[in-house]
C-alpha cells in the first residue's frame, strides 16, 4: 500500500473553465446552470468564488441565485467542454506514473510513495496548470478520508497535510458533519445522543452507537471520527450502479395524467440508456418534486432483472402510483438501478 494518498480537487472547476473561455469574466460573479437563463427553472451547477460570497451555491434554484446576486453572469451548462477539460486534467495526473482513481470531472485520488508528498503535490499543481490553465488544491493524508478532508483546508489553490497525528488537533472540536460521509441529518441524530463533536464521536462506544444508528452505520461512524479508512486507491474503471433521466418543467404539471405521460416518456429514455449498458435492471425509482421545492421518491423492485422497455415503464408507473399527493409537479425523474 502506498505511503501517501493525495486528493486533487479542481477549484471552482466549471466556473473556472468558463472563465478560461471568457477571460473578460475574470473577477466577476459567474453562475453556471441550466440553459443560462435565470428567469427559467433550473439549478446552479457551480458558482465562482465571487458569487459564493453572496450565498450562491450548487443545487440552488437559478431564480434564487439571481435574487441573491443580481450582478452575476449566468451561463449555460456545456457538458462536452467540461468532460474534454477533465480528460486533460486526468491525463496530466496519470503522467506522474502513479495510480489515479477518478472521482468525477474535477476530483481524483492518487497513491504516492516517497518522503516528500508536498513536492508531489506541487508537481501536480504545476502539471495541471500547464495542461489546462486551471488551479487545483491538493490534500495529503495517510488514507483517502484524511486526504479528502485535507483538501478543504488547502482551498483555494493550496496544499494541506492531515494525518493521524494531527487529526484531532484539526478536527476534534468540529461538528460531526465536518467529516466526509456525515450529513446534517446524521449530525442532528448524534447531537440528540449527546455527541456534538468529532472528538466525542471518536470516543463513543461502537456497540452502543450500533444500537442507536444501526449495526453497520454505528461502528462505521466511530471509525470515521477516528480518521480511519482502509479503502485503497484504485484505477479500476468506475461502474455506475444506476442510470436515470429527469426533467424540470417551466410550468407546473397540474394534471396527473400529464405526470403519468411524462414518467412513461422518461422511462423509455432510460430504457435506451439501459440497452447501451447491457446490464439488467433490478429496481426502478421515480422522483417527484412538488411545487415549490419539496421532493419525494418511491421505487419498485422488478420480479426478475430486465431490460425490456415495457417492464421498466410498468415499474416506473407502479412507483408513481405510490405517491399519494396530487399537488402540482415541477420536476420528474426516473432512475433504473442495475443488478449488483
Amino acid at each position: 500500500m502506498a505511503r501517501w494518498v493525495l486528493h486533487v480537487d479542481l477549484d471552482q472547476f466549471i466556473a473556472a473553465v468558463e472563465v478560461l473561455r471568457h477571460p473578460e469574466l475574470r473577477g466577476r460573479p459567474v453562475v453556471v446552470g441550466g440553459d443560462g437563463d435565470p428567469t427559467k427553472r433550473g439549478v446552479v451547477s457551480t458558482a465562482s468564488y465571487e458569487a459564493r460570497v453572496y450565498g450562491v451555491h450548487s443545487g440552488m434554484p437559478l431564480r434564487t441565485a439571481a435574487r441573491r446576486c443580481p450582478d452575476a453572469v449566468f451561463l449555460a451548462v456545456d457538458r462536452e467542454l467540461y468532460e474534454a477539460v477533465s480528460d486533460e486534467v486526468m491525463a496530466a495526473l496519470r503522467s506522474l506514473g502513479v495510480v489515479v482513481e477518478v472521482l468525477g470531472w474535477d476530483e481524483a485520488f492518487l497513491a504516492v510513495d516517497g518522503g516528500d508528498p508536498e513536492a508531489v503535490a506541487q508537481e501536480i499543481r504545476d502539471r495541471v496548470r500547464a495542461a489546462t490553465g486551471l488551479e487545483c488544491s491538493v490534500g495529503i493524508g495517510e488514507n483517502k478520508l484524511q486526504a479528502k478532508l485535507a483538501t478543504g483546508f488547502g482551498k483555494p489553490a493550496g496544499v494541506f497535510r492531515l494525518t493521524g497525528e494531527t487529526w484531532f488537533e484539526v478536527l476534534g472540536d468540529r461538528p460531526p458533519d465536518a467529516l466526509w460521509g456525515i450529513g446534517a441529518k446524521t449530525a442532528k441524530r448524534l447531537k440528540g445522543l449527546g455527541i456534538g463533536t468529532v472528538g466525542e464521536l471518536a470516543a463513543a462506544d461502537p456497540e452502543a452507537l450500533a444500537g442507536e444508528m444501526g449495526p453497520t452505520i454505528g461502528p462505521w461512524l466511530v471509525l470515521l471520527a477516528q480518521g480511519r479508512d482502509h479503502s485503497r486507491v484504485s484505477d479500476a474503471p468506475h461502474v455506475p450502479r444506476s442510470c436515470g433521466r429527469e426533467t424540470t418543467f417551466q410550468h407546473d404539471l397540474d394534471d396527473w395524467e400529464d405526470v403519468r405521460r411524462e414518467v412513461s416518456r422518461l422511462a423509455r429514455r432510460v430504457t435506451g440508456d439501459v440497452a447501451k449498458d447491457g446490464r439488467g435492471v433490478a429496481r426502478v425509482v421515480v422522483k417527484v418534486r412538488y411545487a415549490p421545492f419539496f421532493t419525494q421518491t418511491h421505487g419498485r423492485t422488478l420480479d426478475e432483472p430486465a431490460r425490456e422497455a415495457a417492464l421498466i415503464e410498468e415499474a416506473a408507473l407502479a412507483a408513481l402510483d405510490a405517491f399519494t399527493g396530487r399537488r402540482p409537479v415541477r420536476l420528474l425523474g426516473v432512475r433504473a438501478e442495475f443488478v449488483r
